[in-house]
C-alpha cells in the first residue's frame, strides 16, 4: 500500500474524505509557497498537490493561470518545483504534483520520476497525459515507486472511465465539470453520477476537483467522494492577501473550514 493509499484509508477509518489542496511552486513567491502550504497543512488539509508552473496551462482557469504566470515570471523552474516538494513532504502531508507533460517529457521522464522520488514525492497527476500515450511514464513511475493520476469528466464513456481507471495507481481525478478549472457557487449534480460511475469500474479511491471552494462544498462532495480537491479557493486567497503573512492567515482559514466540511460539519 503506497503512502498515498494509506491517507485515504486513514480518512476512510476516520468516516470522512481526504482534503487536498493545490498551490503552485513558487507563488506568491520561492520560500513563501511553502510556509502558505505548511499553513494549509496546520489548518486541517491532508494531502498536497504541488502545481509545477507551465507556460499553456489548458485546463486552467483564470485564477491559477495568474498564478502560474507570476510564479514563471519569478523564474520559477523545475528544480524549483522539486525543492518546494522535498520541503512540503517534511510537512508530513502525501505531497503530490500537478503537471501537465510538456514539462516532464522535456526534464526527462525517468529523470522526473526518479528526483521526485528522491525529493519525498508520493505521485503526480498528469490532466493532459492519455494512458493511450503514458507508456514510458508508467514505466518510470513503477521504478520509482510513485503514483499516477489520471482524470475522467462527466463527458467520459463508461469504456472511456474503465481505461482511465486501469491506468491510474494512486486515485482517479474526477474532474467535476467540463471546462476550465475555479470557484463555482456550485459543485453540479454531473460529480455525484461521475463519481459512482467511477467507483463502479475500480477499487482505487475517487477524488472530485474543479470548482469547490466552501466547506459547504466540500460536505457535499465528501458524501459520495473519497476526497475533495480545493486549487482556485486557494489561489485566490492568496492573490487577494496583501503580505504573505495574510496570505498564510487566509489559507489558514479557508483550510479549516473546508476540513470541517470533509469532516461532515
Amino acid at each position: 500500500m503506497s503512502t498515498l493509499h494509506e491517507a485515504f484509508a486513514a480518512a476512510r477509518a476516520d468516516g470522512r474524505a481526504l482534503l487536498i489542496g493545490y498551490l503552485p511552486a513558487g507563488f506568491p513567491s520561492r520560500g513563501d509557497d511553502v510556509a502558505v502550504i505548511e499553513a494549509m497543512v496546520e489548518n486541517g488539509v491532508d494531502a498536497i498537490e504541488v502545481g509545477l508552473p507551465y507556460s499553456d496551462p489548458l485546463m486552467d482557469g483564470p485564477t491559477i493561470q495568474d498564478a502560474v504566470q507570476r510564479a514563471l515570471d519569478a523564474g520559477t523552474h523545475t528544480d524549483d518545483v522539486l525543492r518546494t516538494v522535498e520541503a512540503v513532504a517534511r510537512t508530513g502531508a502525501p505531497t503530490l504534483v500537478m503537471s501537465y507533460w510538456n514539462p516532464i517529457e522535456r526534464y526527462g521522464v525517468d529523470r522526473f520520476a526518479t528526483d521526485l522520488s528522491a525529493a519525498g514525492g508520493i505521485g503526480v497527476i498528469t490532466p493532459d497525459l492519455t494512458p493511450e500515450e503514458a507508456g514510458p511514464w508508467t514505466v518510470a513511475t513503477d521504478a520509482a515507486g510513485i503514483d499516477r493520476v489520471f482524470l475522467v469528466a462527466p463527458s467520459s464513456t463508461d469504456a472511456r472511465i474503465a481505461t482511465v481507471a486501469a491506468a491510474s495507481s494512486g486515485f482517479v481525478y474526477a474532474a467535476s465539470t467540463m471546462g476550465v478549472t475555479g470557484a463555482r457557487t456550485s459543485v453540479g449534480d454531473a460529480a455525484r453520477s461521475l463519481v459512482e460511475r467511477t467507483k463502479a469500474r475500480t477499487v482505487l479511491p475517487v477524488a472530485v476537483g474543479v470548482g469547490v471552494s466552501t466547506g459547504a462544498q466540500a460536505a457535499e462532495v465528501a458524501l459520495y467522494a473519497d476526497g475533495v480537491i480545493v486549487g482556485s479557493a486557494f489561489v485566490r486567497a492568496v492573490l487577494d492577501a496583501a503580505t504573505p503573512t495574510d496570505a498564510m492567515t487566509a489559507v489558514g482559514v479557508l483550510a479549516a473550514e473546508l476540513a470541517r466540511g470533509v469532516r461532515g460539519g
